[in-house]
């Protein structure tokens, strides 16, 4: 390989841990969820790498080095041979573990500082689309999680109700909407218990959630025991790591007729 002067770095944080995270780099479904359907990878020193865009571009490259789960170094080149040709590019991909999450490095080393910069927006991009593939399935079960949620705050039984928000939320959670503003377990509970005895509705999911990288968005309906829709809104949660509820940031739509 020539002289490799010119380095484009860029670093994003993925709340995954390095486990899951280096998993992407080294099973050819993951790998191809990533670049695109066709994509392999051979995760070891020597060991031979594709890439199949989705727009029928292909590239290709040798793996350098693996340190699981903390590292991977591979060369990178279009088989058109521009901008760069197999081998005339080295990519590095370090994991630093961030608490519970993961702080990706990556490094990509060129020969020419023009074509480095070719590939600024393009690794903005790659990186963009790489944490929601993690982020989609850490939290392939959120939509469990929100449903789970407006149950426990349909539940008459204290005992029960402190259960099965257990079960889902951060011990620091914190909920806010125009009448609330709640942290922790016993707070929610005792809250979400006033709300039974004061407002007397269900809440419910309506329609899909909307995923993005752990925030997920859900609109919702407030029913009052005779089915009737008494209010109705979205609900903005963030999901830790491991799919647990942090954060709830509640919005009621206008009243109807107002």
């Amino acid at each position: 390989m020539t002289e490799l002067p010119h380095r484009l770095d860029r670093t994003v944080i993925i709340q995954a841990s390095r486990e899951i995270v280096f998993g992407f780099f080294t099973h050819d479904d993951r790998w191809a969820a990533w670049w695109g359907t066709g994509s392999t990878i051979d995760p070891r020193p020597g060991g031979q790498l594709r890439i199949c865009y989705p727009d029928g571009t292909k590239a290709s490259g040798e793996v350098l080095e693996v340190v699981t789960p903390e590292r991977i170094a591979f060369t990178m080149g279009f088989d058109s041979g521009k901008p760069i040709a197999p081998g005339d590019s080295r990519v590095t991909l370090r994991l630093e573990a961030i608490g519970a999450g993961t702080k990706l490095h990556l490094s990509h080393e060129f020969a020419e500082s023009h074509v480095r910069d070719e590939f600024v927006q393009g690794w903005r991009y790659q990186l963009s689309v790489f944490a929601n593939l993690v982020a989609d399935r850490i939290h392939s079960g959120a939509a469990d999680v929100v449903d789970a949620w407006f149950a426990a705050w349909s539940e008459p039984n204290e005992d029960a109700r402190k259960a099965a928000f257990a079960r889902m939320i951060a011990p620091t959670v914190q909920f806010r909407d125009r009448y609330s503003l709640v942290e922790g377990l016993t707070d929610l509970v005792a809250h979400t218990g006033a709300a039974q005895r004061f407002m007397n509705v269900r809440l419910t999911r309506q329609g899909a959630l909307r995923h993005c990288q752990g925030m997920v968005v859900v609109d919702w309906i407030a029913l009052a025991g005779d089915g009737q829709e008494r209010g109705s809104g979205t609900n903005v949660f963030t999901l830790g790591p491991e799919s647990r509820i942090e954060t709830v940031t509640g919005f009621w739509n206008p009243a109807r007729g107002r």
